[in-house]
């Protein structure tokens, strides 16, 4: 079975990853699985161009093929915040408990036809010996007037999706994993990455 690597610390994520591409026959590896320790300076201004810092950084060390994703929310209200900086917004080490009890007390009073935001994210993938390729997924939804959940991590809990009726952190994993902006993102890359291993006479 073919490894490949996925840049990312976060175990939330990665535990998410692997149950999107889990009937994809590839093992997903984590940095620390494959012994990488590197600071990655994501310095990009798009979610693509931070997704290919990452994927592109891990790829030049390891050579193997590497997966990055760059995700976070946008919130209409707040002209874009916290974008790009959705994991750094209010500090690193600030608890998505702050971050979320400080972004609905920033829209306190903004009816829902004004909360809309989504949730974006560019997924990469590096090859040792081709182009890096980038695509983005998204979901797109309100936020709530107070967290609701216990599922899912980071943003969820405030994340409304009207349609089901819920937001992130009250679905289940297999309902969120299939309409979220990761997984539209990592569906994307999948067969990205099927045809570069048809390719090199690897199997999927």
């Amino acid at each position: 079975m073919k490894k490949i690597i996925f840049a990312t610390q976060n175990k939330n994520k990665l535990v998410e990853i692997r149950q999107i591409l889990a009937d994809f026959d590839v093992e997903i590896i984590s940095m620390a699985d494959a012994g990488i320790d590197i600071e990655i300076d994501e310095n990009g201004t798009t979610f693509e161009e931070n997704a290919l810092i990452k994927a592109e950084t891990v790829g030049k060390v390891s050579h193997e093929i590497v997966l990055a994703d760059d995700s976070g929310l946008s919130i209409d209200y707040l002209n874009g915040e916290p974008g790009i900086y959705s994991a750094r917004y209010m500090g690193r080490d600030t608890s998505y408990d702050q971050k979320n009890a400080n972004l609905i007390s920033r829209l306190d009073g903004v009816p829902d036809e004004k909360r809309t935001a989504r949730f974006v994210c560019a997924v990469a993938a590096a090859f040792p010996d081709e182009p890096s390729q980038v695509v983005r997924g998204t979901i797109e939804g309100i936020i709530a007037h107070r967290p609701a959940g216990s599922k899912g991590f980071g943003y969820d809990p405030i994340f409304y999706v009207p349609e089901y009726g819920m937001t992130t952190a009250q679905m289940t994993p297999e309902m969120k994993n299939s309409i979220s902006h990761r997984g539209k993102a990592l569906r994307l890359i999948r067969p990205v990455i099927g045809a570069y291993l048809e390719r090199h006479g690897e199997s999927e």
